[in-house]
């Protein structure tokens, strides 16, 4: 039985990059709760995708949420340009700099809401003596790099393990999937504790007049 309506995060990484504007405000017309914006430096992760002048240029598109993702290595040094181009939320990996728990803090500092992105290998128990400072869990269901990936089971009992930690903890920290998300594995991942889904071939296949469907079957299949 599903724990609760997932929040849906729409990855920009799947939009028609010519009208990223435009697709921003379909898909929060379309029901989108949050938007997901990945960033890769092409030494983090085996592509290159934007920077703070792109997250800039949507916010004025969209009211929902900006969840930005950095997948660069260090991230340290632009986590303030993040900020101020809009970025209400900023997720980190725990391999992108030396301490975590200073970045997290540093993120909040500046307004935004802080969160800790695990990759399939990488073990949670990392945050598990900082879970005060972090208010967003992101787990990986594929390695971080490209869309269109499958999504990977092995990655179901990661979930309920911090699904586990979160109410531990008595906190509000929002726990989300990120990577092969489609309608049957969105049911799966809330199955485990997940309540925010990224999906990006899921919610944009069809174009503009099927992102509506494409959400809401994302929430009914969860």
């Amino acid at each position: 039985m599903s724990r609760t309506v997932p929040i849906i995060a729409p990855s920009i990484l799947s939009a028609d990059f010519a009208r990223l504007g435009e697709e921003a405000r379909a898909v929060q017309d379309a029901g989108a709760d949050w938007l997901h914006v990945d960033v890769m430096d092409g030494h983090f992760v085996p592509n290159i995708t934007i920077g703070p002048d792109v997250v800039k240029a949507l916010r004025p598109h969209v009211t929902i949420p900006m969840d930005v993702h950095l997948m660069i290595a260090p991230a340290d040094p632009y986590l303030d340009a993040f900020r101020a181009a809009g970025a209400d939320m900023i997720s980190i990996h725990p391999e992108a700099g030396p301490h975590l728990n200073r970045s997290l803090r540093h993120i909040r500092s500046i307004g935004a809401k802080a969160g800790v992105v695990f990759n399939p290998s990488t073990d949670p128990s990392v945050i598990q003596w900082m879970m005060d400072d972090v208010d967003h869990v992101l787990v990986m269901s594929i390695n971080p790099g490209f869309g269109g990936q499958t999504f990977m089971p092995s990655q179901l009992a990661k979930i309920a393990a911090i699904r586990e930690m979160i109410d531990a903890t008595g906190r509000d920290i929002s726990l989300e999937v990120d990577g092969g998300v489609n309608p049957e594995t969105a049911r799966l991942c809330v199955e485990a504790g997940a309540t925010a889904l990224v999906a990006g071939t899921a919610v944009f296949k069809g174009g503009p007049p099927q992102y509506a469907a494409n959400i809401a079957a994302l929430r009914g299949g969860a």
